[in-house]
């Protein structure tokens, strides 16, 4: 048995609640009780057993230790946030994530917060598929080649200025080479995920999840052509911070994680080696959920009425 590894025969999910909202702490406490009910080990993070652990007293909460391969899937209760925060461990143990939904719009949740029972069904039964998702591998160089910091994106790459009184001058290419440089606030590179996300209030397309693509989109940029453009999932972007003309900004990973960039420094910005692994409970077609997640007006004044034969 590897070191680390949980009794045989016994099976396991992780189990991350949002951080603060105690609505989150008790319903991660309900799915919990009802897990180790059926026999099914949590584990949990470190930072939150204490406030779990008050919850469900009697119960057991394993850390997450190296080693374990009984795991079966992570379920996340929160929002967004929260799943985007849970991508940075599941995503290269490419372990399949399920989302509750406490917060707004929630794109990424699979269920919400009054689907419990249904939840503790399916996991426990594995009644679930998972849909593998691009992801993205960014990279920042100084002008001599050498890397300064890495790390990947589920939504997108927003590179924006760190100032108000001067845009970002930006050298904009594609598999080496150039396509535009952009004097603006900053820039997007986006997956289909997040393309629903800060691309989409930027003004970029809507894109079906399980499409391979990348998607660059400049944001509130001084040009003639400014529109988004997408890109093969094969593609090279490099967002080139001109050495003249042009302040500092920052970069953040899917609003998470940052660095401070310089004129002179590059984004690299390509396909991420692994994909992110989403469960989902049913065969909910985008379309339904697009549709139910922004409250679109679907009625038309064809139905009713049938399908008219001319």
């Amino acid at each position: 048995m590897p070191t680390g590894s949980a009794p045989s025969g016994r099976r396991a999910v992780v189990v991350m609640s949002h951080a603060y909202r105690q609505d989150a702490f008790d319903a991660a406490a309900e799915f919990i009780a009802a897990m180790d009910a059926r026999g099914i080990t949590c584990l949990i993070f470190d930072e939150q057993r204490a406030m779990l652990g008050e919850r469900v007293p009697g119960i057991q909460l394993d850390p997450i230790t190296p080693g374990r391969d009984d795991i079966e899937a992570m379920v996340v209760f929160g929002g967004d946030g929260t799943i985007l925060r849970a991508a940075e461990w599941s995503l290269p143990h490419q372990i399949p994530m399920l989302g509750v939904n406490l917060g707004h719009v929630g794109f990424l949740a699979e269920l919400e917060r009054s689907d419990m029972a249904s939840l503790v069904r399916q996991v426990c039964a594995r009644e679930y598929t998972v849909e593998d998702r691009l992801v993205l591998n960014v990279r920042v160089q100084d002008h001599r080649g050498h890397e300064l910091w890495r790390s990947f994106s589920v939504n997108e790459l927003s590179l924006e200025k760190a100032a108000r009184r001067r845009m970002l001058d930006v050298l904009a290419s594609i598999d080496g080479l150039p396509v535009q440089r952009w004097s603006c606030d900053g820039i997007l590179v986006s997956t289909p995920t997040g393309s629903t996300a800060y691309a989409f209030s930027a003004g970029g397309p809507v894109m079906w999840p399980d499409l391979d693509a990348m998607l660059m989109v400049p944001l509130c940029a001084h040009a003639l052509f400014a529109r988004p453009m997408v890109l093969s999932p094969e593609a090279r972007v490099d967002l080139d911070i001109q050495p003249e003309g042009s302040d500092s900004g920052v970069m953040w990973c899917d609003g998470r994680r940052s660095f401070d960039v310089s004129p002179g420094q590059r984004i690299t910005v390509t396909r991420h080696p692994q994909r992110l692994r989403i469960a989902r409970l049913a065969e909910q077609p985008f379309t339904s959920r697009l549709v139910k997640k922004f409250a679109l007006p679907v009625s038309g004044w064809r139905q009713g009425q049938g399908n008219p034969s001319t």
